[in-house]
């Protein structure tokens, strides 16, 4: 039996079909754009054309735009989802995942499969995706060539919280002469620090650390999240897809409860 997880977050849309709960056989992104409803149905399409369509198949929805998937038969929340398909990704040992996402940055803390705590920031887009994009921008650069310039950059702290006023920051670094390499290196500090302090709140620095979301691609931001938490955060390469993993788990325990019934 194969089932369907949508994952539509603010920035990208990620889709998941699981057979039998077991082996991912298929998965896709794409960007969100602006409106949720049209990435929806965009992605139904795309499931037909590869043959699992929704209709007859078990389909759950998460994320940002996760109301808007008219074909999903139940929503579930993104924690869950993350939590769900971390475990699918990484055992189900105690662990920690930090989710980087496009709109909100999730510290979850795991046990047996299971959310035992987490902190999610969803006030301000200070350490998130979104944070890092509009900087890359500043910069005239994209968001990876950004975190390759980091790695050669030192000395430079963004001080601001607020993304508004960290852009003020960013353009005054460069009207200054500042080089690119140290204001890309204080804008990488600046969301590894509130990475960080969404961490420390949690208690859990004795277990193993994992993170998702779009930014786990980036070889920089695990090194830099490692020095800065004191402990080896690692990935996978399919972690920016935990939510759909997740919602894809979700579905095929509604398939297998409709079989049975």
């Amino acid at each position: 039996m194969y089932s369907i997880g949508v994952d539509i977050g603010s920035t990208c849309a990620k889709l998941a079909v699981l057979e039998d709960g077991h082996t991912l056989v298929h998965h896709m992104l794409m960007p969100t754009g602006w409106s949720s409803g049209e990435t929806a149905q965009a992605i139904y399409a795309h499931l037909e054309a590869q043959g699992y369509c929704p209709d007859g198949l078990p389909c759950v929805a998460t994320g940002y735009g996760r109301l808007n998937v008219p074909y999903a038969q139940k929503t579930v929340t993104e924690i869950t989802c993350h939590a769900r398909g971390s475990g699918f990704l990484f055992g189900t040992e105690p662990c920690v995942i930090l989710d980087i996402g496009g709109q909100d940055t999730k510290v979850i803390a795991m046990a047996d499969g299971m959310v035992q705590d987490f902190l999610m920031n969803d006030k301000c887009s200070a350490g998130t995706g979104r944070f890092l994009e509009i900087m890359a921008n500043t910069l005239c650069v994209d968001p990876g060539r950004l975190c390759e310039l980091a790695r050669s950059g030192s000395g430079v702290s963004i001080s601001s919280m607020c993304t508004v006023f960290a852009e003020s920051e960013v353009i005054s670094l460069i009207g200054s002469g500042t080089a690119k390499e140290d204001i890309a290196y204080g804008i990488i500090e600046s969301i590894v620090n509130k990475v960080a302090s969404q961490y420390g709140k949690l208690s859990a620095s004795n277990l193993p650390c994992y993170l998702t979301g779009g930014l786990c691609e980036s070889a920089y931001i695990l090194e830099s999240l490692s020095k800065k938490l004191g402990t080896t955060v690692r990935s996978a390469p399919l972690a920016r897809y935990a939510g759909a993993i997740g919602a894809a788990l979700t579905a095929c325990t509604i398939g297998r409860q409709e079989k049975t019934r």
